[in-house]
């Protein structure tokens, strides 16, 4: 798949016609802006994705920081820049990745709740000294259209490792009523995890185990009972084969699922 084809497509799953307040859109990158400006050099970095026009508003100062690589030409030449940086097998998964989650977005997610979801999903960039590290995105959607499609967004971007090919997993996460995420999509496009047959409110639950919340809290968190909770943990253990919640975790972080 060549170039302009691999545009063609991240064209046509951000199909659309009408355009967008940009008054919002302005003051995110405003706000991003202002905190940019405070940040140390670190391995995450902000960008501000608009999908009408293949462009990127804003890119914070980290991204050089991180990949070595030109804002001036993330800015300029937009996507195609971006887009030669991808591991070729990856950009490839990634692409289909992204067809799925609009299509989830639109088919399953009612309109009002969009602003309040979160898309994950990891993959390889080539940095600047032509080595190949794994990246994190999570994205929130800020703008939409008039069908309701995300098509401007901000990510916050982590490098995690180099040289090392990882299982290229996309979730879709909204936030609750306690601002607890709640996975609705999860989907595994590499080999196969020990972790690929639980269910998305035992993969929550696995999540706020490792972030070290008692049964009692992650009851709260997602709107269930401490007794559920222990059910879900030992229905992890059984599915999992492990021993212990304390190994999976130690797995899951091992892979860098969470």
């Amino acid at each position: 798949m060549n170039d302009q084809q691999n545009i063609d497509i991240y064209q046509e799953v951000f199909n659309t016609i009408k355009d967008y307040n940009k008054g919002i859109v302005d003051t995110h990158i405003k706000k991003l802006k202002d905190l940019d400006a405070f940040l140390l050099p670190t391995q995450s970095f902000f960008i501000l994705t608009n999908t009408i026009n293949n462009t990127y508003e804003f890119i914070s100062k980290n991204f050089e920081q991180t990949l070595g690589l030109s804002i001036d030409k993330m800015m300029s030449e937009g996507v195609p820049y971006w887009f030669d940086h991808h591991h070729p097998k990856d950009l490839e998964i990634w692409l289909n990745i992204l067809n799925e989650l609009m299509s989830f977005t639109m088919a399953e997610i009612p309109v009002e709740d969009r602003k309040k979801l979160s898309y994950t999903w990891n993959l390889r960039i080539k940095n600047a000294k032509g080595v190949y590290v794994n990246l994190h995105k999570h994205q929130t959607p800020i703008a939409f259209d008039e069908s309701g499609k995300p098509i401007v967004g901000i990510s916050h971007n982590t490098i995690t490792s180099e040289n090392v090919e990882l299982p290229i997993i996309a979730s879709i996460k909204m936030l609750n009523d306690n601002d607890e995420y709640e996975t609705l999509f999860y989907k595994n496009y590499s080999q196969s995890l020990l972790t690929d047959g639980l269910s998305n409110r035992e993969k929550d639950v696995l999540r706020l185990l490792a972030l070290n919340h008692t049964s009692k809290e992650i009851g709260e968190k997602l709107f269930i009972s401490p007794h559920t909770v222990d059910g879900h943990r030992r229905k992890i253990i059984k599915k999992t084969g492990l021993n212990s919640t304390g190994e999976i975790i130690q797995y899951c972080k091992s892979q860098q699922l969470f």
